[in-house]
């Protein structure tokens, strides 16, 4: 069975930097592909950015490209999402989740039916 633990998340102010880290086991993550979701409170889980298999192929929301990154070491079975300029609006619960569902879009990859496995979540909270 596969577990993804994540790290990292905390307090920051506007305009400021956090990193989150998500660590698989129970496979090779490798045959995997990563997304990053967030919940913010009282709203719904909303995608945030995914990779390939590979980690060349990245999607991002609309609001979130150019500020945050992702990226997979799949020498570490690990993904990380380095977020910059950080808004309150982005303050949220941030989920990493892997999944196997091949020949699916990039696009599609951003919902949350495309994957099976979820971190247990991190809080990032960002101040104004």
């Amino acid at each position: 069975e596969v577990q993804l633990v994540q790290s990292g998340g905390g307090s920051v102010q506007g305009g400021g930097s956090l990193r989150l880290t998500c660590q698989g086991s129970g496979a090779e993550m490798d045959e995997y592909y990563w997304g990053w979701f967030r919940q913010g409170e009282g709203k719904e889980r909303e995608g945030v950015a995914t990779c390939s298999l590979g980690g060349r192929a990245t999607e991002y929301a609309g609001d979130i490209e150019g500020r945050f990154t992702i990226i997979r070491d799949n020498a570490k079975n690990s993904v990380y999402l380095e977020m910059n300029n950080l808004k309150p609006e982005d303050t949220a619960m941030y989920f990493c989740a892997a999944g196997r569902r091949l020949h699916t879009s990039l696009q599609y990859r951003l919902t949350e039916p495309a994957y099976a496995f979820w971190g247990q979540g991190s809080q990032v909270t960002v101040s104004s």
